[in-house]
C-alpha cells in the first residue's frame, strides 16, 4: 500500500501535519510495525488525557477499550503514538483474555502540542482507533 493511501485509509489526518517527510515516514513505519496492513476503524476506545499539560514530561493517559475480554472477544494490544515526538511510537501494551476490562493507565512524554493516537488490536484482527488533542506548555522530549 502506498504511503498516502495508507495514511488516508487509517484516517491519521488528526491535526494539520507540520513535520518533515522523514517524520511522516517514522510515524507510518511505527504504525505498520504495530498493526501491519490493517485499516483502523473509528471508535470503541475512550481516552482520558488532560486538554492542557503543564509539563510534557509526565502527561497522564488512561485508555479504555470496549471489549468483553473473553477468549473469543478480547483486546490483544493497545498502541500509543505521538506523531510529533522524535520517536512516534510511545508505548505498546499486550493484554490477554480474562482481564476484568481492557484498561491501561500510564504517563507519557510529548514534545509539543499534538494529537495523541491510540490503536487497539482485537482478537479477530480488527483495529479500533481514537485520538485526543493535547496542548503542552513545556515539552518533555528533546529532538
Amino acid at each position: 500500500m502506498r504511503r498516502r493511501a495508507f495514511l488516508a485509509a487509517a484516517s491519521l489526518a488528526l491535526v494539520p501535519w507540520h513535520g518533515h517527510a522523514a517524520d511522516s515516514a517514522a510515524l507510518e513505519a511505527a504504525i505498520r510495525e504495530a498493526i501491519g496492513d490493517a485499516v483502523p476503524q473509528e471508535g470503541g476506545i475512550e481516552l482520558r488525557v488532560p486538554a492542557v499539560a503543564e509539563n510534557g514530561a509526565q502527561v497522564p493517559l488512561t485508555i479504555l477499550a470496549d471489549s468483553a475480554m473473553t477468549e473469543a472477544d478480547h483486546v490483544r494490544a493497545i498502541h500509543v503514538f505521538a506523531p510529533r515526538n522524535p520517536t512516534p511510537g510511545v508505548a505498546s501494551f499486550h493484554l490477554f483474555p480474562g482481564l476484568a476490562r481492557a484498561e491501561v493507565q500510564t504517563r507519557i512524554r510529548v514534545a509539543e502540542e499534538q494529537a495523541i493516537l491510540v490503536l487497539a488490536v482485537h482478537a479477530d484482527g480488527t483495529v479500533r482507533r481514537a485520538s485526543a488533542a493535547l496542548k503542552v506548555t513545556r515539552g518533555g522530549c528533546l529532538a
